[in-house]
């Protein structure tokens, strides 16, 4: 049986700022980091997953604080994404821990070093069915939850801020798909969400696309300007607006940075182009 602080901790967003002095890691840290995760994906009890899980963040916020962290990248370890803009301005560490009985969780590591040091912001999240809000900004505290896998660095108002490419596997009937815009705070804190997405005469704080659990989709920049991704449409026109039965129909729709703007761009070119 999960003990009841385990169950407090399942149903509760747990959000952190870490900011003790760093330490380094090497191949042992992978060598273990490895062998977890290992762990995890072959353990079907949630008590010893969340043990595990437990070794994991230890060595995670060891990592985050360590003088090398972002141009490092821990190899050889699967389950773990890992992402740096190109200016080594913004990393993000993120994975999914996947429950049997209490619900999944995820577990997310900005780290912010656009001042003297790195800062590192640590993030979880309970799995939620309910859909992402697209009229709404979020924060640490009600973070959304979602794995992020790519990012770009975009400059505005002598400000910078990123755009993120993510997954949200919250629902089992419907994956999301997430172009999130993600800003720091003057105090530090994460913030997600801006009127800066324009589709038709609406702005969005950010896109979200939703579709069957057993489509597969592409979400992607085109170029630093350019994100590009595949158009959902329902199985059959019947369908219409229930989520689980819309999957790609082989064209493709865009967002491109325009004054400041991303303007939405249906059916859209992509070929031949890298």
């Amino acid at each position: 049986m999960i003990r009841k602080s385990l169950f407090i901790i399942s149903i509760t967003l747990l959000t952190s700022a870490l900011s003790l002095p760093g330490q380094t890691t090497g191949p042992s840290a992978e060598k273990k980091l490895a062998g977890l995760y290992a762990r995890l994906a072959a353990n079907n009890n949630d008590s010893a997953k969340l043990a595990v899980n437990d070794s994991i963040i230890a060595i995670i916020d060891s990592y985050v604080l360590s003088d090398t962290v972002m141009k490092h990248t821990l190899q050889g370890v699967k389950y773990l994404g890992q992402i740096t803009d190109s200016n080594h301005k913004l990393k993000i560490i993120t994975w999914n821990l996947i429950l049997n009985e209490s619900k999944s969780r995820y577990y997310c590591y900005f780290i912010n070093n656009s001042g003297n040091v790195p800062v590192a912001r640590k993030l979880t999240a309970i799995y939620n069915e309910e859909p992402v809000r697209t009229d709404v900004q979020y924060s640490e505290k009600d973070w959304y939850g979602a794995l992020y896998y790519d990012l770009k660095a975009i400059r505005k108002d002598r400000k910078t801020y990123w755009i993120l490419l993510g997954i949200d596997y919250g629902n089992p009937s419907v994956t999301r798909k997430l172009i999130e815009v993600m800003s720091f705070a003057p105090d530090g804190q994460v913030q997600f969400g801006d009127k800066i997405f324009e589709s038709g005469k609406v702005l969005k704080y950010r896109e979200v696309l939703e579709y069957s659990s057993e489509a597969v989709i592409s979400l992607k920049f085109l170029n630093d300007r350019t994100i590009v991704f595949d158009h959902l449409v329902p199985v059959s026109p019947q369908m219409k607006g229930q989520k689980e039965f819309y999957g790609p129909d082989f064209s493709y729709d865009s967002y491109t940075l325009e004054k400041g703007i991303w303007k939405f761009n249906a059916n859209v070119d992509v070929r031949n182009k890298k």
